[in-house]
């Protein structure tokens, strides 16, 4: 009868630690919305400069690149993109405020400053991988997508949280849905898969040669891959950092011609 009643104790106690483990490690995991706003924060710093590289190709296996100054501000709510080469595109800039809500370009052929329709911010660039809000959104996720945890996930030898970002419809996302992979020692994110409103995965973005500068990680090689038309886009960063801040009037339209 002893043996019975100690045999009870030792299975309630394993069974009872058993529990507690899983209770702290679901304390311990962060909510969707902890994950987020880890990413935004280190993914967006105050404001940033930089030249960078932009690669396109095509599906018939062609390459175009060009070259581009970069510029945000605000923790991405303004940036402002201006290209330097090739000479066919020399001076062409585009002007992003409210998270690419607003957008204005400049081309330099008409030296006039045309202000796009809303819905342009879906719109590829230069006729590449990355929209306009992909380039310019800076921390719109919060305003327009649900986050949740859907747990961990080895990547590229990396422990990840799985983040999915589920499409509010009253406020017209880009996406349907996005599934971000987060390495956990930062929280920078290895990789980002983009959803159509059917739930086909349209694209995937990957992060890589991720660095630190001025304190922030950065990848300075960002490949966004096209899974419906076969394409691919990089933009690699040749130099940029975070330690800048704008002149007054720098993100205006009139700044744009110059």
């Amino acid at each position: 009868m002893r043996n019975t009643t100690n045999h009870r104790r030792l299975v309630f106690c394993v069974s009872l630690m058993f529990f507690t483990g899983v209770i702290l490690l679901r304390a311990q995991s962060p909510t969707g919305q902890e994950i987020l706003d880890r990413v935004n924060a280190i993914q967006n710093p105050a404001n940033s400069s930089g030249v960078m590289t932009q690669t396109i190709q095509t599906s018939s296996g062609q390459f175009r690149t060009f070259e581009l100054e970069s510029y945000s501000a605000n923790k991405g709510e303004k940036s402002l993109m201006r290209y330097r080469r090739p000479a066919s595109v020399k001076d062409q800039a585009f002007l992003m405020l409210n998270n690419a809500d607003d957008i204005w370009t400049y081309f330099p052929r008409t030296k006039r400053v045309r202000k796009l329709a809303s819905h342009a911010k879906k719109q590829k660039v230069q006729g590449g991988d990355f929209t306009y809000e992909d380039m310019g959104s800076g921390d719109a996720w919060k305003e327009e997508y649900v986050p949740s945890n859907l747990g961990e996930i080895d990547l590229l030898d990396e422990r990840c949280w799985k983040l999915q970002m589920e499409g509010i419809p009253e406020k017209d996302p880009a996406y349907q849905k996005m599934i971000i992979m987060v390495r956990q020692k930062d929280y920078y994110p290895l990789q980002v898969d983009y959803f159509a409103d059917e739930g086909d995965l349209m694209k995937s973005l990957y992060l890589e040669d991720i660095r630190e500068v001025d304190g922030f990680p950065t990848a300075m090689r960002m490949v966004m891959r096209n899974h419906e038309d076969g394409t691919e886009t990089w933009m690699e960063i040749l130099s940029i950092t975070y330690d800048w801040n704008p002149p007054a009037g720098f993100f205006s339209e009139r700044n744009l011609k110059k």
